[in-house]
């Protein structure tokens, strides 16, 4: 059960058009083609463009190359047993990031056969357990990653989380369960 809906489209007006400016092109900023998540998001208009400023960094132009960034993710949405946020990026690993089912159902499930992408997701247990990275693992981290890397790792651990933790909480449905 849904806590909180997508927004009636009579309730959509220009300062939700204006939150959504960002990320998508004026004929998808609509209650039909936003989608769920963000339909629902943009009750708070002037959060959701605040927030959504943000999400584009993580997706869009962090410094982590998208095939890590997408197995963070995807071990995130698990982690958090986000169903929502899990199934799009199985999308996005496997189209964008060029994942093999394999590689995301292993990601999902925390396991990786490469050492460096194995350390990657134990990072991101680490970070949603205990909110830090310790210094064992920053360091080995650090050999395959960028200070700037290492920054947007965290940050999308930390943001991604927080967007399972609101769909989860507001019940966010799949498109095609409305």
């Amino acid at each position: 059960m849904a806590l909180l809906s997508p927004l009636p489209a009579e309730l959509w007006d220009e300062d939700v058009d204006a939150a959504l400016k960002g990320l998508m092109p004026r004929h998808m900023r609509n209650p039909e083609q936003a989608g769920t998540a963000m339909a629902t998001l943009v009750h708070h208009p002037e959060l959701t463009k605040a927030f959504l400023g943000f999400s584009v960094h993580l997706l869009f132009r962090s410094t982590l190359p998208a095939r890590l960034r997408e197995l963070v993710i995807l071990r995130v949405a698990a982690l958090h047993d986000c169903s929502y946020e899990r199934e799009h990026h199985i999308e996005i690993a496997r189209t964008e990031a060029g994942l093999t089912p394999d590689e995301i159902a292993a990601a999902v499930d925390g396991s990786a056969e490469d050492p460096f992408e194995q350390r990657l997701l134990d990072s991101v247990r680490e970070l949603t357990e205990t909110s830090r990275l310790s210094e064992e693992t920053w360091t080995a981290l650090s050999e395959h990653l960028t200070t700037k890397q290492l920054m947007d790792l965290i940050f999308t651990v930390g943001g991604y989380s927080l967007m399972a933790m609101a769909y989860n909480t507001f019940g966010i449905e799949f498109e095609d369960e409305r």
